[in-house]
């Protein structure tokens, strides 16, 4: 009999939803130059999501971890039959197609957050910029078709795959899920994406407090002209 299990820790769909909104988030604000601040914040966010995700998979819960992506060729080979047939394999934890999507996202995460940080710091010049558009863009590319492939799974096995991200909890036999969801964990995980912001606020208040300044010398010099020329 399945019961509905803990199988996803908290720690874990924080950082599976972290990672999806600062991306979306600073895909949709890197061409705008007004939107640049908050650009660099959610690329911080992006970057402190994966370096969370590579240590949690080391340590982590028993499903969260890499070590539970034990699938071989042959499995890997079988569970797409299965798709193809209609009828896929269930897996309480990952499947057997995220041996292959896992390193994917995060290897491309990696480069886009390497390239820019490397952009931002004016090192490797417009190379280094396009490298960065293009990780960007074959992550995205990548995201879509996780997606597709999440609602497609869904869809043959009757099963809602997105709400156990919220809940944590998935139909499995007793046992196979994970006894604590990590609460105290995920709090510091929390503090920790949310320390990443307040040195780019303070460096935002910086350069606004020093456009003002400079704005106001401009205003009082032009000033001086004006009456020197009256």
């Amino acid at each position: 009999m399945n019961d509905r299990i803990l199988v996803w820790d908290l720690p874990l769909r924080i950082f599976h939803w972290v990672l999806a909104a600062s991306f979306a988030g600073a895909f949709l604000t890197a061409e705008s130059e007004r939107q640049r601040d908050l650009h660099l914040l959610l690329g911080y966010t992006f970057a402190g999501a994966i370096a969370f995700r590579l240590l949690w998979g080391l340590v982590g819960t028993q499903h969260a971890r890499f070590s539970s992506l034990r699938f071989g060729p042959a499995a890997i080979a079988r569970y797409l039959r299965s798709l193809l047939a209609g009828r896929p394999e269930r897996h309480v934890g990952h499947g057997p197609i995220a041996v292959l999507m896992i390193p994917l996202l995060l290897g491309l995460g990696l480069v886009v957050a390497g390239s820019g940080w490397a952009t931002y710091a004016e090192f490797g010049g417009e190379w280094m910029e396009e490298v960065h558009e293009i990780a960007a863009v074959a992550m995205l590319v990548a995201v879509v078709a996780h997606v597709l492939g999440v609602i497609a799974v869904s869809l043959l096995q009757r099963e809602n795959l997105v709400l156990p991200l919220l809940s944590g909890r998935k139909a499995g036999a007793p046992g196979s899920g994970i006894r604590t969801s990590r609460p105290l964990v995920a709090l510091l995980l929390v503090a920790a994406l949310a320390a990443l912001w307040l040195p780019g606020l303070a460096a935002r208040e910086r350069r606004l407090a020093a456009r003002g300044t400079t704005a106001a010398v401009a205003v009082e010099v032009g000033g001086e002209r004006a009456n020197h020329g009256d």
